[in-house]
C-alpha cells in the first residue's frame, strides 16, 4: 500500500472521541488526505455530510448524542463512498454494506478500508 493513496482526496471525519478523532486526522494526514472536521457529534456530522465537498468518510457508528445512521444515509444518497469505525464488533447495523473498522484500528487497517471503497 502506498502512503500516497489520499493524495489530494478530502475526508469527512465524524468520531465523538476527541483523542480518537486526533489520531484518526493523524492518519489521513499520513496517507496525503485532508481531514474535513472532526464532527464530534451528529448534528455537525449532518451539516457537514449535507455541505461539504469530501471524496470519502470515516463514521463513528455510536456517538453520544445517537448513530451516524442519518449521516451514512446522506452519504449514499451523495454517492459518497465511507467507511464506518466501531468498538462494538459485529452487532453494527451496516445497511449501506461500507466495510467495518473495529476499535482500536492501525494504519494499515484504514489504509485496506479506503483501497476498498477508492
Amino acid at each position: 500500500m502506498t502512503t500516497n493513496m489520499l493524495q489530494g482526496k478530502r475526508i469527512l471525519l465524524v468520531e465523538d472521541e476527541v483523542i480518537i478523532a486526533m489520531m484518526l486526522e493523524d492518519m489521513i494526514m499520513k496517507l496525503n488526505g485532508v481531514a474535513v472536521g472532526p464532527a464530534t457529534n451528529l448534528k455537525v456530522g449532518i451539516d457537514l455530510a449535507r455541505t461539504e465537498a469530501f471524496d470519502a468518510a470515516v463514521l463513528d457508528v455510536n456517538l453520544g448524542d445517537g448513530t451516524s445512521t442519518d449521516v451514512a444515509n446522506i452519504l449514499a444518497e451523495r454517492q459518497i463512498p465511507f467507511i464506518l469505525a466501531t468498538g462494538y464488533g459485529s452487532t453494527t447495523t451496516n445497511a449501506h454494506l461500507a466495510p467495518v473498522l473495529q476499535k482500536p484500528y492501525m494504519l494499515r487497517d484504514l489504509e485496506q478500508a479506503f483501497a476498498k471503497i477508492l
